[in-house]
């Protein structure tokens, strides 16, 4: 029984194939350093650079292989459709950096080469001025204040008059019980006034809760945790 063999790569050139996978990783690389260089936070990943230059090669060869087959899109939509992704992602701009590292790819994989490299080019650019010029920012600091007290007793009274003293504005989050019902542990977000140190607000609550555990976490907007 002949086999008939078919091999439909002739629908594309090599020469496409070198330009839109070559195109697509240093596009994919660019996008990956332009994240490298405007990353704030600690929670910096290689592994997640890595695979936004993976993405965009990924994307492009999907492009490729799909073209203008309507078949060949809806088969890959049901394929990929099953991948489950369990990571989350910590920062919205991530997710920023993966629609763009996607759409490089795409445009690569159809062909549109200089669509793809202006467009690259474009963003990387409006990234890096604003991560630069610091565009956006609130430069309002507000602090989180946790406090811990004895179950039983009402603290709230002692608790804001050192907030009263110690800060311009505070706002009680949340109450939870802790430590099987022994302690009461109250969130705050205050802004401390000017000249108003993290560890003088810790002394000052501490001496109105009985010596029990107090913590002030400073720049929570900015960090990851």
């Amino acid at each position: 029984m002949p086999f008939d063999v078919q091999d439909l790569s002739g629908t594309f050139s090599v020469t496409d194939i070198v330009i839109a996978m070559s195109l697509s990783f240093v596009l994919s690389a660019l996008i990956g350093w332009v994240y490298r260089a405007t990353h704030r936070n600690i929670s910096y990943s290689q592994s997640y650079v890595q695979t936004l230059v993976i993405i965009g090669m990924i994307v492009a060869l999907i492009m490729l292989v799909v073209g203008s087959n309507l078949a060949r899109a809806f088969s890959l939509v049901g394929a990929l459709s099953v991948v489950r992704f369990r990571n989350a992602v910590k920062e919205t701009r991530d997710v920023g950096f993966i629609f763009l590292t996607m759409g490089v790819g795409m445009a690569a994989g159809a062909r549109f080469y200089t669509l793809a490299a202006i467009a690259a080019v474009a963003v990387c650019l409006i990234v890096v001025v604003m991560h630069k010029f610091n565009w956006f920012a609130l430069n309002v600091q507000r602090q989180v204040v946790k406090v811990q007290v004895p179950a039983g007793e009402d603290h709230t009274a002692a608790i804001q008059d050192v907030l009263i003293s110690k800060t311009t504005e505070f706002e009680l989050v949340s109450t939870e019980s802790i430590r099987g019902g022994a302690l009461t542990e109250l969130f705050y977000t205050v802004r401390m006034k000017k000249g108003v140190e993290p560890g003088g607000l810790v002394t000052a609550l501490q001496e109105r809760t009985f010596g029990q555990r107090v913590t002030v976490l400073t720049g929570y907007d900015q960090t990851d945790l």
